[in-house]
């Protein structure tokens, strides 16, 4: 019996194992959905969601890293695609593909039970969706199971369709609805291949198709409404832009819930094959962009005409389209049939501070606090200026600022008396004005408690210090404490009241923050640079979007000058040493030329000499019996010449004779 229990777990096991593909893993849209699958255990929306659930998922704000992909027993198992080689592969995923062939690919997906495409966000997977999904329609004989398709759409396809009722335009589109819908003109490709899915897999039990049309998707790391999310961050705007006047209502959803309906379909499998996925609020583009401004930003937002969108470098066409559709939704069977554990049911504005507490957590955006120490003329300043410049910071004097702001939000919240005369609405905007102010003062109180600074202890003896000062141009010191008297006061103070055992250090080492001592005197840099250096290698890298486009076009350009001054110096330095090469072997030339010609001329004078004896004997001895044999020769004329010669010499040798 309990052999047989063994099995039969055994089975249901291998039973509930689900292989999901999704495209684009690298993607935001499907990167957060493979990530929330890969975390989610087969079937699990299958049961009730308690009360004390319910709760709990209230405090939650993201769903936890996949430390491995094979790791969480009965988890789905994710595969898909990358849009670019370098991408690394994502620790969810069990495989990732790369720019391999339809063949291929139909291999891959014919060994998952779950196909999802996603078109929210790169409109060239629309052919793609379409072309896997007819593909896979043409092998359903040869399933061995039932495999379900979930193409992820946009609300966008229903973005032109016309009011349920002429006279009340407040009355929001379900899903029952699909079938009015009319698309935006700018995504006629996306509501073709919605249409495409539906009718594959209509009456055909094997291959579920369904068709998810996604609101306009946050949280995590950003989505479209990142690019408000970056310029509130960077500080370097007065207010948000608003295009056009915000009133236009957008469907929206988070990410993650959108992930939570699609885990939904895939275990409940439902007869209905068309879904709205979207929040339960109704968001206006300028409620989005005031929320955004009030928690993270300026808190000002300024209307623009509806052009000024295009001029915004990370919004994408598509991006636009999304925020200027005037639409309302309501999803009626998700919320009738679904167990969705939400993460942000209510809305974005209701939930923005997990909302903007994981954006920060996903994009590593952390406030960095840095706090430097020392005597007079030992280089706060400057380098507090430069690395506020760095790391993006304010140069500011800590205490003064924040009691200044404590005591504005304490005179904010301070009760009134508020008079007869007074209208209603000046009332609440009062108290809305009087709620932000305390909920900012408990967050700066908050960070008040919290242990984040870096603390940078910088010191060098009074020696150092003083010929520093001595050394400073008079220009420079004019006017400041740097003058004779005054700095040698400041500096005999400093040491008074940091004595050894009560120093502002000593308060740090009791919340356990360890400083960093750089000992100024002993790098020998008038400038600060090795201090500089040393102290953003222990800091560590900015925690903020690093470099605007324009400090990186200034970058790349001061590279670009760098690089092209390095390279006209070397190839300086190559042709003067290829014309120092040739100059040498032009001058061992001529060196070694001139030397050959006096050996020539030498063997010639040798030769000359040894020769004389030579041609003396030939002149005495030999010529005259030759030049008579030859003049023989001539006037005989023999057949042999040279035998006649030769016979003549014998016959008239002197010496014969």
């Amino acid at each position: 019996m309990a052999e047989e229990e063994e099995v039969a777990a055994r089975t249901e096991k291998v039973i509930r194992i689900q292989r999901v593909f999704i495209n684009l893993l690298d993607s935001y849209s499907s990167r957060n959905i493979g990530k929330f699958l890969s975390n989610s255990v087969v079937g699990a929306s299958l049961e009730e969601i308690t009360e004390e659930e319910e709760n709990h998922d209230e405090d939650k704000s993201a769903v936890p890293e996949a430390s491995s992909a094979n790791l969480k027993e009965g988890t789905f198992q994710i595969v898909g695609t990358l849009s670019t080689l370098e991408t690394p592969c994502p620790n969810f995923a069990v495989e990732t593909y790369y720019a391999i062939s339809r063949e291929d690919l139909l291999m891959h997906l014919l060994e998952c039970d779950v196909i999802i495409y996603n078109i929210t966000e790169n409109p060239q997977q629309v052919e793609e969706a379409i072309w896997a999904v007819s593909a896979l329609n043409e092998e359903i004989s040869h399933f061995e199971k039932r495999k379900v398709f979930i193409l992820v759409s946009t609300v966008m396809t229903w973005a032109r369709s016309k009011p349920l009722d002429p006279g009340d335009s407040e009355i929001p589109f379900t899903e029952e609805d699909y079938r009015r819908r009319k698309h935006h003109p700018n995504f006629l490709d996306h509501i073709n291949a919605e249409k495409m899915v539906l009718k594959f897999g209509k009456k055909v039990r094997k291959f579920a198709t369904y068709v998810v049309a996604a609101g306009l998707q946050y949280g995590m790391e950003g989505g479209i409404l990142h690019a408000f999310f970056k310029l509130a961050w960077s500080g370097e705007v007065p207010a948000l832009p608003v295009f056009g006047d915000g009133t236009n209502v957008i469907p929206a959803i988070h990410v993650l819930d959108l992930a939570g309906v699609i885990q939904n379909i895939i275990d409940h499998v439902p007869k209905f094959r068309y879904l709205v996925a979207v929040d339960e609020s109704v968001h206006t583009l300028e409620d989005f962009v005031k929320c955004i401004s009030k928690s993270t930003g300026p808190g000002k937002i300024q209307k623009v005409p509806k052009e000024n969108a295009f001029l915004t470098k990370d919004l994408t066409q598509e991006d636009i389209d999304h925020l200027l559709v005037n639409l309302r939704m309501e999803t009626l069977f998700v919320k009738e049939n679904f167990n969705i554990r939400w993460f942000a049911q209510a809305g974005f504005v209701e939930n923005i501070n997990g909302i903007l507490k994981e954006y920060k957590q996903s994009r590593r955006l952390l406030p960095i606090k840095i706090c430097i120490l020392g005597p007079p003329a030992v280089g706060k300043s400057s380098i507090a200026e430069v690395l506020s410049k760095y790391y993006k910071l304010h140069h500011i004097k800590l205490k003064d600022v924040i009691s200044e702001a404590i005591a504005k939000l304490e005179a904010i919240i301070t009760p009134k008396h508020v008079g007869e005369g007074e209208e209603e609405g000046e009332e609440e905007e009062e108290a809305e004005t009087i709620e932000d102010a305390q909920e900012l003062l408990d967050g700066i109180r908050e960070s008040l408690e919290q242990n984040a600074e870096f603390v940078c202890s910088l010191d060098a003896s009074d020696e150092f210090l003083k010929e520093r000062v001595m050394n400073l141009p008079e220009s420079i010191v004019a006017g400041t404490h740097y003058s004779q008297g005054q700095f040698l006061r400041a500096l005999s103070n400093y040491r008074d009241i940091n004595t050894e055992d009560e120093t502002v250090l000593n308060y740090f080492d009791e919340l356990e923050i360890y400083p960093i001592h750089i000992d100024v005197g002993r790098l020998e840099d008038a400038q600060n640079r090795l201090a500089i250096k040393q102290l953003i290698k222990e800091i560590g890298e900015p925690r903020n979007y690093g470099l605007t486009d324009e400090e990186k076009a200034e970058e790349e350009r001061k590279a670009a000058e760098e690089r092209l001054a390095k390279e006209a110096m070397e190839e300086a330095e190559r042709q003067h040493k290829e014309a120092a090469e040739t100059a040498e072997k032009i001058a061992r030339w001529e060196e070694w030329s001139k030397r050959l010609e006096e050996v020539k001329r030498e063997e010639k004078e040798l030769l000359e000499a040894q020769s004389i004896p030579l041609r003396n004997y030939l002149m005495t001895h030999v010529m005259p019996t030759l030049m008579q044999g030859l003049n023989e020769c001539c006037k005989i004329r023999p057949d042999d010449p040279v035998d006649f010669l030769a016979e003549y010499l014998f016959k008239n040798n002197p010496e014969m004779q």
